[in-house]
């Protein structure tokens, strides 16, 4: 199947399931230009000419810049904002023949973690109709996992990425900090987001990481970094901290785990994490104040309209949050104090990698609810309480599929210490192997 093809088939596909309502509604726009695009791609693989992503059919998530397209942010404030110019992420894509095929949608201003969020509507959970597929990057995952393309990108602050791979049982992939410019992102917090992606396999994963990452002038996070390949593992030293979780998923991941150590005679060690319990009340004053920092510029005059007056109540939320803490700020009380925090948990994992080479736990706590089901603001946060503690490391984290409990997909979460997501690929694969 020529790329061209490939572009039909998974139109058509977008076509029949994407449909607002009962359907999955994980794509806002498609790319006009995508069958155009595939035809050039074709006549440069003829000429051996293709770059590296020649053939492979990409969705991206909305609040990450693609020149002609939409970045709305799945929110009425941003609906019309055509964007001016390219994400560095997206120029390194188009650089290897990679085909932009959609923007997905997502939990407003990548707000939330269930994928319920959206201006535009819920997204649905491909491998459960009647779930959640997780968010905040729940049109990315959802696309991955419906066969709408072949991977995608989203944007991880507490979760963003591993929570809906969890949930619709692919790879997601949040790397280090660092390790891939946000320039063109619009981000949620600028100390925790990055970009990432998902795909059906580890493979795949890894060839978009390996394009999108390294220095970029225009963001000052950012690292050089050499090309990541799957290395021959000998002998591993697995940390299992002891984490509060649903038991079923517990004994799933469990048995995961010694069945990967017995296969391949890796240790397991038992960790301690004495404050991973307080990542979520860490994060959440991190994510208010910043949120609220980096949306003053959405005022109604440069950007679409004031954000305040055309946002849904997550994000309003969020703002007024951010809005509080900063008024006084008790002389930088609870930002300094959350900071403080941080750096707390940051240091334990750093610990911890000194004893070991890989943590490994599940994604989520807990299933995905059902679609309309009432809960409570705080079990919604609770979602990304295992996923959090790599944004506040700065590590990298990878979810990949463990099973199902009740025909609803689980995720493992192997981390990795910064920068080595080497090692992390390496145990990953391992893992996706398993019967």
């Amino acid at each position: 199947m020529n790329t061209q093809e490939k572009v039909k088939k998974y139109l058509a596909e977008i076509e029949k399931n994407n449909k607002r309502g009962k359907n999955i509604n994980a794509i806002l726009q498609i790319n006009p230009h995508a069958e155009e695009e595939a035809k050039k791609i074709d006549e440069k693989i003829k000429k051996r000419k293709a770059g590296k992503l020649a053939g492979k059919i990409i969705v991206v998530k909305s609040n990450i810049n693609v020149r002609g397209l939409n970045a709305s942010c799945a929110s009425k404030t941003l609906e019309n904002y055509k964007c001016p110019y390219n994400a560095s992420v997206i120029e390194k894509i188009k650089k290897q023949d990679g085909i932009i095929i959609g923007m997905a949608n997502c939990d407003e201003f990548a707000s939330g973690s269930s994928g319920e969020n959206s201006a535009f509507g819920i997204t649905r959970n491909p491998r459960a109709l009647d779930r959640i597929p997780g968010g905040s990057s729940s049109g990315s995952a959802a696309s991955v996992a419906a066969e709408f393309c072949d991977m995608a990108l989203g944007s991880d602050t507490g979760g963003s990425i591993r929570n809906p791979a969890s949930h619709c049982g692919i790879i997601g992939v949040k790397p280090t900090y660092g390790l891939v410019s946000r320039y063109g992102l619009i981000d949620l917090s600028m100390s925790l987001d990055t970009i990432g992606c998902f795909a059906k396999n580890t493979k795949d994963a890894l060839l978009l990481l390996n394009i999108i990452k390294g220095k970029d002038n225009r963001d000052s996070t950012t690292y050089d970094s050499r090309e990541i390949k799957i290395e021959k593992l000998n002998k591993i030293k697995i940390g299992v901290p002891d984490i509060k979780c649903d038991e079923n998923i517990k004994n799933l991941i469990d048995e995961k785990i010694k069945e990967i150590a017995v296969k391949n005679k890796w240790e397991i060690e038992k960790i301690n994490l004495p404050h991973i319990n307080l990542a979520v009340e860490t994060y959440y004053p991190l994510v208010y104040v910043e949120f609220f920092s980096g949306t003053r510029k959405f005022d109604g005059r440069r950007f679409g309209k004031k954000i305040e007056e055309s946002c849904g109540e997550e994000v309003l939320r969020r703002i007024l949050g951010g809005s509080e803490i900063s008024k006084a700020e008790y002389h930088g009380k609870y930002y300094r104090k959350a900071l403080q925090a941080k750096e707390l948990i940051k240091q334990e994992f750093e610990n911890a990698f000194k004893k070991v080479d890989i943590i490994i736990m599940p994604t989520i706590p807990k299933l995905p609810h059902k679609i309309g089901e009432k809960i409570q603001i705080k079990d919604m946060y609770n979602y990304d309480a295992l996923t959090i503690p790599a944004n506040l490391s700065e590590i990298p984290a990878i979810s990949v599929p463990a099973g199902k409990i009740n025909n609803i997909p689980v995720g493992i979460q192997i981390m990795a210490k910064r920068f080595d997501e080497e090692k992390m690929f390496s145990v990953a694969e391992k893992f996706e192997k398993l019967p």
